[in-house]
């Protein structure tokens, strides 16, 4: 499990940099519309990917809450901080864009996790969590 921690390390530093050198239009503050929809293709995004890491790694089902986990802890551990020191990290982007980029963290997060939890009801409905 310690190369899928090292996977979402990885994951979230490229982000970190992405967003930072390019995310210029992502984050609208005032703009709820193109916000919605960025949650929404992220939330999506996650759900579709991170149960075909789990595949590609060749992880049981049984184990890809926890890779789920270990892969979104650099994010949900990191970009509180990222949020907190926005204008440092961001320089490039508004600084009143800290909120929706913490939203968008959580949201990512929470598609990883329902992806895990409906691919694992396709796989095995019985060892899926009730």
């Amino acid at each position: 499990m310690r190369r899928v921690f090292a996977i979402g390390l990885l994951f979230w530093a490229a982000g970190t940099f992405l967003i930072r050198f390019g995310g210029r239009g992502l984050l609208r503050p005032g703009q709820a519309l193109s916000t919605l929809a960025l949650y929404a293709a992220s939330f999506v995004l996650m759900g579709v990917l991170i149960p075909r890491i789990c595949r590609r790694l060749k992880l049981e089902p049984n184990a890809w809450f926890e890779a789920t986990a270990l892969l979104c802890l650099p994010t949900l551990v990191l970009d509180p901080f990222s949020a907190l020191f926005f204008p440092r990290v961001f320089p490039n982007l508004d600084p009143a864009a800290a909120g929706a980029f913490g939203g968008w963290m959580l949201v990512c997060c929470g598609g990883a996790f329902a992806g895990v939890i409906s691919a694992r009801r396709r796989i095995s409905p019985a060892s899926a969590p009730r």
